[in-house]
Formats: C-alpha cells, structure tokens, sequence
C-alpha cells in the first residue's frame, strides 16, 4: 500500500525590495521560507487575462453556456461585506463564481472566475455625503480567464453571441487578477472578509470603518474568498495601475509559489492544465469546487454531466503528486516529469495515471484511484526509472469518494 498524507510545507521566494511594481525579468535577493510561517502572500497571476461581458442580456447569454449558475448575480444582494458604508466598498456584494464552458459531448474548453463589480449606487459616493449614482450605467461581469488560450477564448463566445444584447471586450490592459493565499489568508473559515483587514486601524471590534476601507481599493475593487476552497485564500480583479490592499512588498511572491500552493491542494486550472476538448471535468473535482450547478437549466454540455454525475461512480480523478528519488528526497526541477508522462507501477510496468502538470518537485496526475490508493507496488514515471510518484490525498476530499469506489468495486 501507497503511504499518503496530507502536505503543509512548501517553499517560496521572498522579494526584499520595496518597490510595488515591479517587472518578471527583474531579479531580487532570494531565501526559501515555509509559507504558513510567514502569514497570507500575494501574486500577481500573469497566466490570466480579464475580459468584460456587458449589456442587458449578459445574464441569459452566460447561463445557457457556462456549468454554473450565473442567475445569482441578478438575485438581491444578501451577502453583507462591510458594516459602515465607505466611498470604496459596498455595505452588500455578490461573491464570485467559478465556471466552466464545456464542448457539447461535455469535455472541457475553459474555465472562468466571474465577478459582479460594484454598481455606483452600493456604495458612498467619492466625497462620503451619500450614494453614488449613474443612470447610464449598464449591467457587467468580468471574467479572468487563462491567458494562452485568450483570443480563441473570445472568439468562441461571440460565435454563440447570435443576437444577444452583450459585449464581449477584452480589458487585460486596464485589469489584471490576484491571489493572496497561504497563513490567515487559507485557513477553513466560512467567512468573506480579509483576515487582515480586521487589524486594521482599532480592530474590527472598534474601527469598522477602517477594516472595511482596507478592503478595497478606490474604485470598490476587493478581495474575495476564492470560490473553489477556502484553503486557496482570497483572489480578486483589481485595476492595473494599483496594487490591491492588504499587499505588503515583502509579501509579494512570484506566481509559480501560488502554483505550487495549488499542486499541492491538488487543484488544476486553465486550459494547459486541464486539457481542452479531451478533460472530463468531474474528473477533475469539478462537482466539489462548486463549478457546476445541477439544479440550473440547460447548458452546452449538459448531458454527460448530468449522467455521470447520477451513475455515482467516478473511477479516476486529478491528485497531488509529489516526485522524490528512490531515497524519499524531492527531486530537481532538472529532473521534472513532463506533463503526459505515463505513470506506472514498478514491479509490473501497469499504467495507473497520467501527470498532468509538474513544477519542481510537485505535480498534478490523473489516476486511477483503486490502483493509486490501493496498491501494492510502487509508482513511477515510465520513461524516468528514477523519479518515483507518491500520491497524497488532500484534505478537502469527501470520504463519499472512496466509499462509493469500494462499493463499485465489490459489486465488480
């Protein structure tokens, strides 16, 4: 039997300068430090671009395309994010979303994180005096999607466009996407609000108009509670030209440590990882990062969903992955599997999985479970004898999923 446990360490780059802005080429003093003991870190995330749908029928449009349901976005606002209204954050906000857009046969294309920003009327004007207000303001969400595949991405929505009332823009020059994650920032609350921000000023027992002003910037652009896990901590849109709150120089960390973080959660993202027009999205946890809906109406894609998910069994999933060599040791970037690799029980050269992403000495694979969990050999990645695969199981996982795939296997 395979030895599995839950990881909690990983390394990051610290970057001592104080400048905010600061370009990828640039090269700053480094130091490994384990992440959890140094508080919540942020990345700017490069490998994803915003787009903009705007117009009166932008919530029609998403919801007979996207696996989620993105009528809640036109529901009330019930969720309360700040207790004092302030010119930068709204007293109420709609949390994001997570979706997907889906081939008809039901594999995977790309992945969105939506977010309704904050309409002129949620929040004080820009003098405090009272509600901001703009008649001309028209319905909008905005998107980050993968980067790599941009283009081909807003190509594709405005084949589906036909007639409805919505513009698809992209804005990647005048937003971009952060991650803060790691500390406070990950731990398992059910709470919106920024851990930090509640330090801020007297504390949230006193300066709650402090708190809530140190949560977003200007313009009502906030951190959110990621909507797949809370592990993940907090992501949100912000406007290029700022750097978010709460973001301190020596807390921002190149993007490949949040990469990193998520490999180990077991956590795939975009089109590289997932792979487009082949990936089964439950495979790939979709059902429990709250991706897809399965009490909206019709979608593209909808009937493969719809019938795995009530078959009950899903037989192979994406796992967190750790390559050492035949001592234990993690092994080198030099040595990183290549995402394809066939992994492989030892003793009898039988195929268990795939690896599907690979970063130093984490990774993502897609196993089969029974063989992964249960069994008796060890495993390997099949062109590199040297680099043995241990699978860990995360911490977010149900126990249903296992005893559903023991059930299916006894009656088997």
């Amino acid at each position: 039997m395979h030895l599995f446990r839950p990881s909690h360490k990983i390394f990051r780059t610290v970057n001592t300068s104080r400048n905010l802005h600061y370009s990828s080429a640039k090269l700053f003093p480094r130091r490994q430090i384990q992440l959890n003991d140094v508080g919540p870190m942020a990345s700017l995330l490069r490998s994803r671009s915003v787009i903009r749908f705007r117009g009166p029928d932008t919530i029609k449009f998403l919801q007979g395309l996207l696996t989620n349901d993105v009528t809640r976005f036109s529901e009330t606002l019930k969720e309360k994010t700040s207790t004092l209204p302030t010119p930068n954050l709204p007293t109420v906000s709609a949390s994001p979303l997570y979706a997907a857009l889906l081939t008809p046969q039901g594999r995977f294309l790309y992945d969105l994180f939506l977010y309704r920003p904050p309409r002129s009327g949620d929040k004080l004007n820009r003098t405090g005096s009272g509600p901001g207000f703009d008649s001309s303001e028209e319905f909008e969400l905005f998107a980050d999607v993968d980067a790599a595949v941009l283009d081909e991405l807003l190509q594709c929505f405005k084949k589906y466009r036909v007639r409805s009332k919505v513009e698809i823009e992209n804005v990647a020059e005048n937003f971009c996407c952060w991650q803060r994650f790691g500390g406070a920032a990950s731990d398992k609350s059910s709470s919106v609000k920024e851990p930090e921000a509640a330090s801020v000023g007297w504390g949230a027992g006193v300066d709650q108009t402090g708190m809530s002003a140190a949560q977003g910037t200007n313009l009502g652009f906030k951190w959110f509670k990621d909507p797949r896990l809370d592990c993940l901590g907090f992501r949100g849109i912000f406007p290029s030209n700022t750097t978010p709150p709460l973001v301190e120089s020596d807390k921002e960390t190149n993007e490949q440590n949040y990469v990193r973080w998520r490999y180990e959660k077991g956590v795939a993202e975009g089109s590289t990882e997932i792979p487009k027009g082949e990936a089964i999205p439950l495979e790939y946890n979709f059902a429990r990062l709250n991706t897809i809906s399965f009490d909206k109406g019709c979608y593209v894609g909808q009937e493969l969903i719809a019938r795995t998910h009530h078959r009950g069994v899903i037989r192979k999933r994406v796992l967190p992955l750790r390559f050492v060599d035949e001592s234990g040791t993690g092994i080198s970037e030099k040595a990183n599997p290549v995402p394809g690799s066939k992994i492989v029980i030892s003793e009898s050269n039988k195929k268990v999985g795939t690896v599907t992403a690979a970063l130093g000495c984490r990774g993502l694979g897609l196993l089969k479970l029974e063989e992964a969990f249960k069994g008796s050999g060890r495993l390997i990645v099949e062109t590199q004898d040297n680099v043995h695969v241990k699978v860990i199981r995360p911490e977010w996982w149900p126990d249903e999923w296992f005893q559903d795939l023991e059930q299916d296997s006894a009656v088997a």
